[in-house]
């Protein structure tokens, strides 16, 4: 019985060693016979990499079709490193033409390792700078194959990066993308997910021949924009001028349609070349300044006189005939509230005290009103809160209110005429929307449209709230109208009826005072008053000419306000009147 399973176990043993001896033949065989090389090059085709494919960013435009913000093709410029023959002289030819480190990219070809496929070298060189590689590489193969030149291994992949046609114009709007392929500032932050698309992870063959096999990618959404270009372009030299003009830091001018809150031009200081945008340290101090309209809140002075005005005719309290008696103080919460000249101007209407930009008057209004009211008021008018603007950064500014640790009761009368409380320009500019639109507030907004799939998606403006009457509105629409004639008459334009206000607001100063020396001149005002179609906001931060906005930010007003009727081709009051009365 025993020797039957010994007899057995031999036989398992040698047939496994015979079935062992035949692998290894086979193996042997294999390796050394023709099929070898043909595995081999089975195996070659399937060398490569996996990648993460980006589709084409989106572009940008503005209303009218101009492109401000594209792509354009650039090279990574790398090796397969199995085909390399002399590495030194691909380190060389790269030293010379786009001025790579020569010792440093010897370094990176020799210390690749055995299974690295391919080695990028730099990336977004210029397609010029390619044909001229790809001029010397062919010169050297047709010269002379074994050259000591050879170049075999250098690869060129294109692929799209960032292009800004307008370079600095409209750049506080726009931002910009960087290397990585993230928007920073404006529409390219704030629409970055739309315009990048959805990047798809696939594999990259090293057979340039099987490139035809990688899969076309949907290109991100296309972006329309409200700004005009040339109104932008025209609204910023503007701009520029009048800080040389009027000896100011820094400022900003915006352009609004009133009516459904389409942004026509946006152009703050200082602004960015988008070419160059790794120079936005050098430019800017901090994010704040990139877009002064939307991300630095300031003490906006006597623009806000037109909402507490608003607030006032709305609740009853006055009437555009209520009259009072201007002595120059005015006692509240323990202090005493002056004129920004210093003098008592007497008897007024409503009219007047915006007129003469009357803080006593406008103080004694905000008591009228009581401290509730008032900041209810001011609160539906959106002061304290973003706008909700489609661009990135966006910042609220504060309003103090009763029950706040730091409210005090003069607060009241110093809010009513834009001291002790911070805003940005938007935020006014939405909030006064409601004065030239009936009554109606709209949300402002810079996205127009997107193109998708072939199809454009336009946007509908949206009210942002009614926080006085129709009758209120065209009731201080006229009082402005009236009120710009005289003391702001360089905020006026022959032919047209516009309305508007000064604000020359004091600094406060890092010792918890305010300076006497440095103001904000700021002026809002819109057109024409029958049919506003423009809104313009100015802001010069700091004017060293003049300190009040009548002789600084009013004539300004002035300029944008004629480029807006010009490029939106406004004609005078007597022509529209008469038109519409014969229609």
């Amino acid at each position: 019985m025993r020797k039957e399973f010994t007899w057995r176990s031999l036989s398992l043993a040698s047939v496994f060693a015979v079935i062992g001896v035949l692998i290894i033949v086979q193996m042997v065989r294999i390796q050394t016979s023709t099929e070898a090389a043909d595995f081999r090059e089975q195996a070659n085709n399937y060398k490569g990499w996996i990648e993460n494919i980006y589709p084409a960013r989106g572009e940008i435009y503005d209303r009218n079709g101009k492109l401000l913000a594209g792509n354009q093709s650039v090279y990574e410029v790398g090796v397969t490193v199995d085909d390399i023959e002399n590495a030194q002289s691909i380190a060389s030819i790269l030293s010379t033409v786009i001025d790579l480190d020569y010792v440093n990219t010897l370094d990176a070809i020799n210390n690749a390792s055995e299974e690295q496929v391919y080695l990028s070298l730099i990336d977004y060189v210029s397609a010029e700078d390619v044909a001229e590689l790809q001029r010397i590489q062919r010169d050297i193969e047709e010269e002379n194959s074994t050259s000591n030149d050879n170049l075999s291994g250098l690869n060129y992949r294109e692929h799209l990066a960032r292009s800004y046609p307008e370079e600095a114009i409209a750049s506080n709007v726009v931002g910009f993308v960087n290397r990585s392929g993230r928007g920073y500032f404006g529409i390219e932050e704030k629409y970055n997910d739309l315009l990048a698309g959805i990047p798809v992870q696939v594999w990259i063959p090293a057979d340039p021949n099987r490139v035809e096999e990688i899969p076309q990618v949907p290109d991100g959404t296309t972006l329309i924009l409200t700004l005009d270009r040339e109104l932008q372009a025209k609204t910023e030299e503007i701009l520029d001028q009048s800080l040389y003009n009027y000896g100011a830091k820094a400022g900003t001018i915006v352009v609004m349609n009133p009516q459904n809150g389409e942004i026509l031009a946006m152009a703050s200081t200082p602004r960015l070349n988008l070419v160059n945008f790794s120079q936005y340290e050098q430019v800017f101090d901090n994010a704040s300044e990139y877009n002064r309209a939307i991300n630095m809140p300031y003490e906006p002075g006597s623009v806000m006189k037109i909402l507490t005005m608003a607030a006032a005719l709305d609740m009853g309290v006055v009437t555009p005939q209520t009259g009072y008696t201007d002595t120059g103080v005015f006692p509240v919460g323990g202090a005493i509230i002056k004129n920004w000249d210093q003098e008592a101007w007497g008897y007024q209407d409503m009219t007047g005290c915006l007129r003469h930009s009357l803080n006593v008057c406008m103080a004694w209004i905000a008591v009228q009103m009581g401290p509730d009211n008032f900041y209810d008021y001011m609160s539906k008018f959106g002061i304290g809160h973003p706008t909700g603007i489609d661009l990135s950064g966006e910042a609220g500014g504060r309003l103090k209110i009763p029950g706040d640790a730091d409210w005090y009761p003069v607060d009241l009368a110093t809010n009513s005429f834009g001291q002790g409380v911070t805003a940005t320009p938007i935020q006014i500019m939405m909030a006064s929307s409601a004065i030239a639109n009936e009554g109606k507030m709209v949300t402002p907004h810079v996205l127009y449209g997107m193109l998708r799939d072939g199809k454009q998606y336009d946007f509908p403006p949206q009210n942002a709230g009614s926080p006085i009457s129709k009758e209120t509105a065209n009731t201080l629409n006229e009082m402005l109208a009236n009120s710009i004639v005289g003391e702001d008459a360089t905020a006026t334009l022959p032919g047209y009826r516009l309305a508007g206000k000064t604000g020359t607001a004091q600094i406060p100063t890092e010792y918890g005072w305010y300076s006497t020396e440095e103001t904000n001149a700021s002026f809002i005002g819109w057109g024409p008053v029958d049919d506003p179609q423009f809104m313009i906001y100015v802001w010069l931060e700091r004017p060293t000419t003049s300190i009040w906005a009548s002789k600084t930010a009013a004539p300004v007003f002035a300029l944008v306000a004629e480029e807006s009727i010009r490029v939106l081709n406004i004609p005078p009051d007597i022509i529209r009147l008469q038109y519409a009365a014969g229609q």
